[in-house]
């Protein structure tokens, strides 16, 4: 960044949040505003109300009652979000990410906190969950939604529930439906992507795949090696045949399977047993240039109909299995309601949206690390959900930002991380799985190239520590955004 860039951020940053003025009825709420977004752009080692607004030289609690009792509508701002990114940052081969987060807590008394699985240390731990919802075009990422998960244990709690001030509304609800409801809230909202994507944690769950559906979104997901299906479209009887209408007897229900379809089977059966894969060559596929050299998975594909929930096929998708070549025991199933051909859409394609999760995880990193987003000591259920749109509202700034200095360097365009070898996808079909010949470990080791019907391993943690130690590329980042504070 030149002298002339950075003078810009100040000015920049008040017209971004003016854009969300109507969101606050008065002038004071907007002050807070400026200021909390300020200090969470700020090189404060922790962006928490107290050392924001001991910065900002405000009394700690006027900010606190910012995000606890102010009068402010913070599900509009939430909302204008997602029509201003539907607005300045359509692609067509968008795609959206379904993920969660966890955050340590300590004690009993933070909204929804409990133990359960925390992606943030990587075990069962002492935390608040969060659904979060992300978006990702070309270069630009961003967080669209985020919603607290609610344990049964707090539903059904009405004191815990009262002293952390959770509506009456708000019910127990599987983390699967407040990701579609987050999804339903994003297309209401404007926001269109080519596909969707998410972990087997999602995949697993039949409501959710249908849900989808019923919105007409495809999606390219991870399932468990246990998922259901069957490669060639079985036979389903619409209406009984006339001669059994002349049996007495009860009369089988309709629409069903008929008596000679087989029953499904899980992918990793129909992956090691069907003469379909059988008769496929592994093929093997660069995914994109990582810190350790080129990521390449071998894949196989083939028709796919998964069981719905009532037992009969879904419509005609695409399974794929993929295999790392250095590691041939680490395999991943992905399902999806669009198959190679239909729409325009190639075996390419289809990697690239399963393996397109990693830009979430990066929206975390961030948010967390930089912009404070597990800072949050506030309790109350609406307190945190405020903090956690702001935290969206910074990091939408910064990929603004980030986005507008990419686009343009000396007349040329920037190349994009994504589809460029410098660090990005760049799914492609390789010529030779040169990965194999660069882990000869891997025969020393008696490792054969097949595969494992073995359970998929549980999702890797992704570490989020709140103090980082600062590299020089944090302290440059940092310091730039620093100068915001003079807006």
């Amino acid at each position: 960044m030149d002298a002339r860039q950075i003078a810009a951020l100040g000015p920049g940053l008040r017209r971004f949040l003016s854009e969300f003025a109507d969101c606050f009825g008065r002038s004071e709420p907007r002050e807070h505003l400026r200021t909390y977004i300020r200090g969470q752009l700020s090189n404060l080692p922790r962006k928490s109300v107290e050392p924001m607004a001991l910065e900002a030289g405000m009394p700690p609690r006027t900010l606190q009652r910012f995000l606890e009792s102010i009068q402010w509508d913070e599900r509009r701002l939430r909302d204008k979000q997602q029509r201003l990114v539907a607005r300045d940052h359509a692609h067509p081969q968008a795609i959206g990410v379904i993920d969660e987060s966890g955050n340590p807590k300590k004690g009993r008394r933070t909204a929804a906190v409990q133990h359960q699985w925390c992606g943030n240390t990587g075990k069962v731990d002492n935390c608040v969950v969060a659904v979060h919802l992300g978006y990702v075009a070309d270069d630009f990422q961003c967080l669209l939604d985020s919603d607290l998960f609610l344990p049964e244990s707090w539903a059904n709690d009405p004191q815990r529930r009262a002293a952390a001030f959770i509506p009456e509304e708000v019910v127990y609800r599987k983390k699967t439906v407040i990701a579609l409801a987050q999804i339903r809230r994003a297309l209401d909202n404007g926001i269109r992507v080519a596909a969707w994507t998410f972990d087997e944690f999602y995949g697993r769950d039949g409501e959710f795949l249908e849900g989808l559906e019923a919105l007409g979104q495809d999606y390219v997901g991870e399932v468990p090696s246990t998922f259901t299906g069957w490669l060639h479209e079985p036979e389903v009887l619409i209406r009984p045949p006339p001669e059994s209408m002349r049996n007495p007897g009860r009369t089988p229900r309709f629409p069903r399977l008929a008596k000679k379809t087989p029953p499904p089977s899980e992918v990793r059966d129909l992956v090691t047993c069907s003469r379909t894969f059988q008769r496929q060559a592994w093929k093997p596929f660069h995914i994109k240039d990582g810190e350790n050299g080129p990521m390449v998975w071998e894949v196989k594909f083939a028709p796919f109909f998964r069981k719905r929930r009532d037992g009969l096929p879904g419509p005609a998708g695409c399974l794929i299995v993929a295999r790392n070549v250095l590691n041939p025991e680490e395999v991943k199933y992905f399902v999806s309601n669009r198959g190679p051909g239909s729409g325009g859409g190639t075996v390419e394609w289809l990697l690239w949206v399963g393996f397109s999760r990693w830009p979430i995880e990066r929206c975390f990193e961030q948010a967390k690390n930089e912009l404070g987003m597990d800072h949050f000591e506030v309790r109350g259920w609406r307190s945190i959900h405020r903090h956690l749109y702001l935290t969206q509202l910074s990091h939408l700034f910064c990929a603004r930002v980030h986005q507008r200095l990419r686009e343009k360097k000396d007349g040329h365009p920037l190349p994009d991380r994504r589809t460029s070898s410098h660090g990005g996808f760049d799914v492609r079909p390789c010529t030779i799985p040169v990965a194999r010949g660069a882990a000869p470990s891997l025969r020393s080791r008696g490792l054969t190239h097949r595969l494992l019907p073995t359970p998929q391993p549980s999702r890797p943690p992704i570490p989020h520590p709140n103090h980082p130690a600062p590299t020089g590329s944090t302290r440059r980042q940092t310091a730039l955004a620093s100068l915001l504070r003079a807006a």
